[in-house]
């Protein structure tokens, strides 16, 4: 039965899908803050606020776990989630990280990891 419904789930790559989107999203909210701490120091501070990252890294460790391990399940290959695992472990590290020392670029790189992840994912897929 939970089979079916991981099937059901995994069909298709629909949540790699959203996924792969949310990532892109994430990218363009570093960029925007990143650009906007520069010239809008007022805006900056609601865009970089802990409360978006720590609700996007939750977001993304779930969507992760339901996609990549219905992959898992249904083909069999662990490097996708290997890259997407890495992917959030990058990006729960850049929490870490004090602004400007770092966390944006470690951010970007773990949400390019995890979105490579989930590209892998829908490619075993197919």
């Amino acid at each position: 039965m939970e089979s079916r419904a991981l099937d059901r789930i995994a069909a298709g790559g629909f949540v790699d899908r959203i996924a792969v989107t949310l990532s892109g999203l994430c990218l363009a909210h570093c960029l925007a803050t990143a650009l906007l701490v520069g010239v809008l120091s007022s805006a900056s501070a609601l865009l970089g606020s802990p409360l978006i990252h720590e609700t996007g890294l939750a977001l993304a460790i779930v969507l992760g776990a339901v996609a990549l391990g219905a992959g898992i399940v249904q083909h069999g290959r662990f490097l996708p989630p290997s890259v997407g695992g890495l992917g959030l472990g990058m990006m729960a590290g850049a929490l870490t990280l004090p602004h400007g020392g770092g966390e944006t670029t470690a951010t970007m790189l773990g949400v390019g990891l995890l979105a490579l992840g989930h590209f892998l994912n829908r490619m075993a897929l197919a």
